[in-house]
């Protein structure tokens, strides 16, 4: 289910970033639902009065459940210098998420190995590399903000694996908000999950100047 409307964060001519709602996909599927790549093609033909089809890369994606800053690309020399960027790791990606409670430190280094399921669309998180199959995925999560309700973790990913973030958190005994596939015990708003992508930082592959793209401080009153 989609809800709200994807929101520009930063464009240039050769790098758009948009804020992902919930329930949006990146990249179309088998559902055929519309998607946000298909979205911001619509974009930028209208505003550019841009004739014919329009290019758009997409650099990275995010779950569909999840929201927050996705990376475009609309030159294939752009997509090209920023798919190098991700390759290298010479990007910072920061996330949030909400958790019903905290379950050991407030701050963690994880490392663990990751194997896709396609079949099933999930992974399996192991302590060690069972097969070739298994990827390490490497992230860090501290404590942001607590209530009595809902604990709000900042996670910094290092690796991009698929379903990272839950399936690590899972595995600490901390499953997202809503993510019923890794855990939760309940729905959260609309069949997604509490996670973002908040901050992206890179040096501009062209312009060679820092770029940092980030959500707005209360993005959360919004879900």
């Amino acid at each position: 289910m989609q809800i709200g409307l994807p929101e520009i964060l930063y464009e240039d001519n050769h790098i758009i970033a948009v804020n992902k709602p919930h329930g949006w996909l990146v990249q179309g599927d088998q559902t055929g639902d519309k998607t946000l790549a298909d979205w911001v093609k619509a974009y930028i033909k209208v505003k550019y009065e841009k004739p014919g089809d329009v290019f758009l890369g997409v650099i990275h994606r995010l779950d569909r459940p999840a929201a927050g800053i996705t990376l475009f690309a609309r030159t294939s020399k752009g997509l090209e210098r920023m798919n190098k960027l991700f390759h290298d790791r010479n990007i910072t990606k920061k996330y949030e998420a909400l958790i019903p409670k905290l379950v050991g430190p407030e701050s963690a280094h994880l490392v663990h190995w990751i194997k896709k399921w396609n079949e099933k669309n999930t992974v399996e998180v192991s302590d060690v590399q069972k097969d070739k199959e298994f990827k390490q995925a490497v992230m860090d999560y501290s404590l942001k903000e607590a209530s009595k309700d809902q604990v709000c973790l900042e996670i910094n990913l290092h690796t991009g694996r698929p379903h990272q973030i839950r399936a690590q958190l899972s595995k600490m005994g901390m499953p997202i908000l809503g993510d019923l596939k890794y855990g939760a015990m309940q729905p959260w708003h609309d069949g997604n999950i509490a996670l973002k992508a908040v901050l992206v930082e890179f040096e501009h592959p062209f312009q060679h100047i820092p770029i940092k793209i980030s959500l707005s401080k209360n993005h959360w009153q919004n879900k």
